[in-house]
């Protein structure tokens, strides 16, 4: 079944879900994220349908999240690799292992957990602002229209005001 294409919405979050969204689709970046890279591969770990799983390969490739890179000539074989913006997945991919922690839990507890490697302790994902590094959530933050140059009007006054 063909989805209705979401990229001329203007919604960063539709555009986001026309490259993403599909289920099998995660599950192939969070593979990807693990270490796999074959076709086989993928296909042992996620036993879906190999046509399924070529067609969903073949559009993170064309949308520039993997990489196929030839591994074999005779016969011909290629492994998928993430590129910058497939790895640019990575704070969706741990939110949605937090979420999936807190709010989809499994009986046995969390299947992994996340450790951060320069201290080595369990850590768990926070969104911190750019600007003063307090964190972000629903409680504190909102969204607003952008002009095309994703600037704020008030920023640009802000900005050319004497301090």
């Amino acid at each position: 079944m063909q989805l209705t294409s979401l990229a001329d919405w203007n919604c960063s979050i539709a555009r986001t879900l026309d490259v993403i969204g599909e289920w099998w689709t995660m599950l192939i970046i969070r593979d990807a994220f693990r270490g796999i890279s074959r076709f086989d591969d993928f296909h042992a770990s996620l036993g879906m349908a190999r046509s399924v799983l070529t067609a969903r390969l073949r559009k993170l490739t064309e949308q520039g999240v993997l990489e196929r890179r030839a591994y074999s000539e005779h016969p011909p074989r290629y492994e998928y690799h993430l590129t910058d913006k497939g790895k640019a997945l990575y704070p969706i991919m741990v939110s949605m292992v937090e979420w999936g922690d807190n709010w989809a839990q499994a009986p046995d507890g969390p299947p992994v957990v996340l450790v951060h490697d320069a201290c080595g302790k369990i850590t768990h994902p926070v969104l911190t602002c750019s600007h003063c590094h307090t964190e972000v959530s629903a409680a504190n933050a909102h969204s607003e229209p952008a002009r095309a140059d994703g600037v704020r009007a008030d920023d640009e006054v802000a900005a050319s005001s004497p301090q």
